[in-house]
C-alpha cells in the first residue's frame, strides 16, 4: 500500500514538473517574439525616417535643357514679296507668329524687307532651311545660348519669395499694434513687388526658351530694274524729256545771267555813243 501511494506522489510531481517547464518555454518564447518584433518595428521605423530626410534633402531635377535659339539670315531674291509671303507661310506652317516687319527701296530702285520670325524650337532647324533656299545666301548668324541654370535658379528663388510672402501674411495675421502692421505692410508690399519681377523673368525665359527668333533680310538683285530700264514706257520717255527741257532752260539762265553784266556794259557804251558822242562829232564835223 505504502509503494502504491509513493508512486502516485511521484507521478504527480513528475507531471507538476513537466507543465511547470511546458509554461516556463512559451513564456520564454513569447518574450523573445516580442523583442523581435518590436525590434523590427524600431528599425523599419528608423528606415522610414532616414529615408524620409534623404528625400527631404534631395532637390528636384531640372526638367530638361534651355536654350534660347538665334538667327539672322540675309538672301538676295529676285522678288522681294513674294520671297516674304514665302517667309510669312513657312512661319506660320510651323506654328510660329510675324513679328516686326520693315520694307524700303534703295537709290536704284530695288526692294530691301527685313522680318522677325517666332518659330517652335522644334521647328527651327525646319524653317531656318526654308528660308535659306529662297534665294541666294548672302549671310548667315545662328547662335543657342544655354540658359538651364537661370531657368532653375529663377525657380528656386520664386519658391523662396512665395513662401517670405506667406510668413509676412502669417505674421500680419497675428500682430496687434498699428504700428506693426504698418511695417509689415511695407515689407510685404515689397516682397510682392520683387516676386512679380521674378515672376515676369520667368515668363520671358519661358518665351524665349519655347520660341525662337529669326531676323530675316531680304533684298532683290535688281534683274527687274534692268529689264525695265531696256524697254522704257510712254511715260518715262515724256518724263525723260521733260527733264532734259528743264534742264536746258536752267542752263541758259545761266549763261544770260553770266553775260548780264557785259551786256549792260555795253548798252551803256552804246547809248552814251548815241546820246552824246555823235551829235558833238556831227557839229564839229566841217
Amino acid at each position: 500500500m505504502i509503494q502504491v501511494v509513493a508512486g502516485l506522489v511521484l507521478a504527480l510531481a513528475l507531471a507538476l514538473a513537466g507543465c511547470t517547464s511546458a509554461g516556463g518555454g512559451a513564456d520564454t518564447d513569447s518574450g523573445a517574439g516580442g523583442d523581435d518584433k518590436a525590434a523590427g518595428l524600431q528599425a523599419e521605423g528608423n528606415g522610414k525616417s532616414a529615408s524620409g530626410s534623404k528625400a527631404d534633402r534631395k532637390q528636384p531635377a531640372p526638367t530638361g535643357t534651355h536654350i534660347i535659339r538665334t538667327a539672322k539670315l540675309t538672301v538676295r531674291v529676285k522678288d522681294v514679296p513674294d520671297a516674304l509671303d514665302d517667309a510669312r507661310r513657312a512661319a506660320e506652317d510651323a506654328g510660329g507668329i510675324v513679328g516686326n516687319e520693315n520694307t524700303s527701296r534703295d537709290d536704284e530702285g530695288r526692294e530691301r524687307s527685313r522680318v522677325v520670325l517666332r518659330v517652335p524650337q522644334d521647328k527651327y532647324e525646319d524653317v531656318l532651311a526654308a528660308l535659306e533656299g529662297t534665294g541666294k545666301l548672302l549671310g548667315k548668324d545662328a547662335k543657342a545660348q544655354d540658359v538651364t541654370d537661370q531657368v532653375v535658379d529663377v525657380e528656386s528663388r520664386i519658391k523662396s519669395q512665395r513662401a517670405s510672402v506667406a510668413r509676412v501674411r502669417e505674421l500680419m495675421d497675428r500682430a496687434t499694434k498699428l504700428s506693426d502692421v504698418v511695417t509689415l505692410e511695407g515689407e510685404l508690399s515689397t516682397r510682392q513687388s520683387d516676386l512679380e519681377a521674378l515672376l515676369a523673368q520667368q515668363e520671358s525665359l519661358k518665351d524665349r526658351t519655347s520660341m525662337a527668333t529669326i531676323t530675316l533680310s531680304l533684298t532683290e538683285n535688281g534683274t527687274k530694274a534692268d529689264a525695265g530700264d531696256d524697254d522704257p514706257s510712254f511715260g518715262d520717255a515724256l518724263g525723260g524729256g521733260w527733264d532734259a527741257f528743264v534742264t536746258a532752260l536752267r542752263w541758259i539762265a545761266i549763261v544770260l545771267a553770266a553775260a548780264l553784266p557785259f551786256a549792260a556794259v555795253v548798252a551803256l557804251l552804246a547809248l552814251l555813243w548815241l546820246r552824246v558822242i555823235r551829235p558833238r562829232w556831227r557839229r564839229r564835223a566841217p
